[in-house]
């Protein structure tokens, strides 16, 4: 007779509960939205760690708050003020996001979250994982919050071989995890004891560190030898290569002609230095120039960058010249200004 085994999805993950909060408690990093979860605190928080380490978050986030201590702060902020803010962080339709729900919010709700993750997930950039943070560690709901450091735990743990690219797998992560969640202060710690031990130890590309892992004795993984050859991603589509000219156009005594992109589409509503697709010519860049009512002399080429997006990689030669006629769309100012004043995206900043 065959013998049963306790080793299904839902059984392992309700023995792993305990252990894995016992692990938090004595291993939690110190990081100032835990200090104070507020809903605000984690919102933001959660908002700022979308595709960014927190490392290179934590002083976005105190300089943030610091300026901006309450949703009606942020409700109320100039777009200019807030893209500067924001500047270096990337992605920043994130931050206008956060302030079109921050007015949402004063207007209907008095300047509150709401407490439910179904609720949550209707306002502007909140989608179901950044939902479940803020129920369950802000409210303690018991709702999961599943993001690639999650499915790479659960993956592993579990044995599966789900292809954790594909949103029917982050589906049927979450809904396995709704099942066994707890609910009170146990929902947030459980929500961020999972992503911190897919930060910390069961890292991805290959490299977990089973030996530091409180789950380690339950990983089916582990037990099969199988640790580094999960989770199963499917292949990603290759970026998109774009060759661009950037133009460092000066008036002679330190200024640089800057313009403001489209309010829509990459880089919304930031400023840049003048540029476009295609050739790093002279003859390019004069057509470009007059195109807008402009003129430039002593063009030459100046250096070459690289800035990848997410699903665009920008090849820029930038050109360095003297502005003869500014066109009309285009201002001066000075590095200390631009450092200052204007929300200049890495991609750009770059070439100070």
């Amino acid at each position: 007779m065959k013998e049963k085994t306790n080793d299904t999805p839902e059984n392992l993950l309700r023995q792993a509960i305990p252990p894995l909060l016992s692990w938090f408690s004595a291993h939690r990093a110190d990081l100032p939205w835990r200090r104070e979860p507020t809903p605000y605190h984690v919102w933001l928080s959660e908002i700022m760690l979308q595709q960014t380490r927190i490392r290179a978050a934590l002083p976005y986030y105190e300089r943030f708050l610091s300026e901006l201590p309450t949703v009606a702060d942020l409700a109320a902020v100039p777009e200019e003020r807030l893209l500067k803010l924001w500047e270096g962080l990337g992605y920043y339709s994130r931050a206008r996001n956060l302030k079109k729900t921050a007015i949402l919010l004063c207007e209907r709700c008095g300047g509150e979250l709401p407490r439910s993750a179904k609720e949550l997930a209707s306002l502007p950039g909140v989608g179901a994982y950044t939902a479940g943070a803020i129920a369950s560690i802000a409210y303690g709901e018991p709702e999961p919050a599943v993001d690639g450091n999650v499915l790479r735990v659960l993956s592993r743990l579990t044995l599966s071989e789900a292809d954790v690219l594909s949103p029917a797998t982050r589906t049927a992560m979450t809904n396995l995890l709704r099942k066994v969640y707890p609910s009170g202060r146990e929902a947030g710690a459980l929500t961020e004891a999972l992503m911190e031990l897919g930060e910390t130890v069961c890292l991805p590309n290959g490299a977990p560190l089973c030996e530091s892992c409180p789950l380690v004795s339950l990983c089916l993984a582990r037990r099969a030898g199988r640790a580094e050859e999960l989770p199963v991603r499917s292949q990603k589509k290759e970026r998109r290569v774009e060759k661009r000219t950037v133009l460092l156009l000066s008036d002679g005594g330190g200024r640089l002609a800057v313009c403001r992109r489209p309010s829509r589409g990459l880089l919304g509503g930031m400023w840049e230095f003048p540029n476009f697709p295609g050739a790093a010519t002279r003859e390019n860049a004069e057509a470009f120039l007059e195109e807008r009512g402009g003129a430039a002399s002593h063009l030459s080429v100046f250096v070459k960058k690289t800035h990848i997006f997410t699903h665009i990689e920008w090849r820029m030669t930038a050109l360095t010249g003297k502005i003869d006629v500014l066109p009309p769309s285009f201002v001066l100012a000075d590095r200390e200004e631009l450092i200052r004043d204007y929300a200049l995206p890495t991609a750009f900043r770059q070439f100070l």
